[in-house]
């Protein structure tokens, strides 16, 4: 009985209840929906400022690196060809080998110059030699032709005092008129032999500053000390040099270490000087042009850190660069052919700068780089 009663007592209890409100219900929901959204707003908002709040970023950044171009510096048939595309080089590899012939053959000519160059100069040496003995055998002649001269002045003061004794005599008959005539011939052949002494002193001299002259123009080619610095055996020296170094620019090396891309040689082709072969790309020393807006580069400064991804690598592979600095214009501004603003439809467009990024040289040995990949850039401004 006691079963019952209470078993129609909560039955009673249960019909007496009343039904719950609706209202109430929303209410609640809305309540939690609420305390859900603020809950979100926070933390996305813790998220964001710990995360997010002080980093730009841009999908518009590229890979770039200072390449090397590959161009021969003579111009020689192709003898061989000893790297394709896509291989990897150290510097100094040979990487093209001309035909050394033409080259071979203007050493040999520069080393017989030079060979002709210090004969001429030992020659010219000699001559200075010959020369200084002509100029002192004209020294000796000049000797002997004034001992002549004083020996024909000799002659004729005897021959005019021998003239003057027998004229005076002369008139008291004690000389002849042959023997005057004979004082009076010596004393006329006396004059004129010293004539011919004083004609022969000065062709002495004159053939002795002659040879003076031939010292002076024999000594002019020789005037350095020593052969190594002549001027004919040094331009011959130089041009040696030249063509010994034009046979050693027959073998073309790799200026940098890098990959081989754009290989326009093949073997038999002649290639001019200067003519580019190909193009050495340093995946070692890569960089990333990341071209931001420029709302966005308020509180960008060099030395900030960087955080790149590739889609080559995917998102597994994070890099770590920093700011190097920002172009010297837009890319708008070295377009060939730049825009006109000066027109009354001017719309305003958002111009993008590029900066410079230098990657980890270690993260870029473990994951190489491409020039040209694309690359996600996230610059973090709060550091400074």
């Amino acid at each position: 009985m006691a079963d019952l009663s209470s078993e129609r007592f909560v039955a009673d209890e249960a019909v007496s209840a009343p039904p719950p409100d609706p209202r109430a219900r929303r209410r609640k929901a809305l309540g939690i929906l609420t305390v859900a959204l603020i809950a979100g707003a926070l933390i996305w908002a813790a998220w964001y400022a710990l995360t997010q709040a002080g980093r730009v970023s841009t999908e518009n950044a590229y890979v770039g690196a200072d390449t090397a171009q590959v161009t021969p510096l003579i111009s020689a048939p192709v003898a061989e060809v000893r790297v394709a595309n896509t291989q990897t080089v150290r510097a100094g590899d040979v990487l093209v080998v001309l035909d050394a012939a033409d080259a071979r053959i203007a050493v040999a000519e520069a080393e017989s110059a030079l060979a002709q160059a210090e004969q001429r100069f030992a020659q010219s040496r000699a001559n200075v030699g010959a020369a200084q003995g002509r100029l002192a055998a004209r020294g000796a002649d000049i000797v002997q032709a004034r001992a002549r001269l004083r020996d024909a002045e000799a002659t004729l003061a005897r021959a005019r005092a021998e003239l003057g004794r027998r004229e005076s005599l002369a008139g008291t008959g004690a000389v002849s008129g042959d023997e005057l005539t004979a004082a009076q011939a010596a004393f006329q052949s006396a004059q004129a032999a010293r004539e011919l002494a004083v004609a022969g002193v000065r062709t002495a001299e004159a053939t002795r500053a002659a040879a003076g002259g031939e010292v002076a123009a024999a000594a002019a080619l020789v005037q350095p000390t020593s052969v190594g610095v002549a001027p004919d055996v040094a331009a011959a020296r130089a041009r040696l040099a030249e063509a010994r170094l034009n046979l050693q620019r027959t073998v073309i090396r790799a200026p940098i270490a890098g990959v081989v891309t754009n290989k326009q040689v093949q073997v038999g082709q002649r290639i001019a000087a200067g003519a580019p072969v190909m193009t050495i790309v340093p995946t070692g020393s890569a960089f990333v042009d990341a071209n931001f807006k420029e709302d966005q580069l308020a509180k960008v400064r060099p030395g900030q850190p960087v955080v790149l991804h590739s889609d080559f690598y995917g998102d597994d592979v994070e890099y770590r660069g920093r700011v190097v600095g920002f172009a010297g214009g837009t890319g708008a501004a070295f377009a060939l052919i730049p825009a006109q603003n000066a027109t009354g439809n001017w719309i305003k467009v958002v111009q993008r700068l590029p900066v410079r990024i230098a990657l980890d040289p270690e993260q870029l040995r473990a994951h190489p780089l491409r020039i040209g990949l694309s690359m996600h850039a996230e610059i973090d401004t709060r550091a400074r």
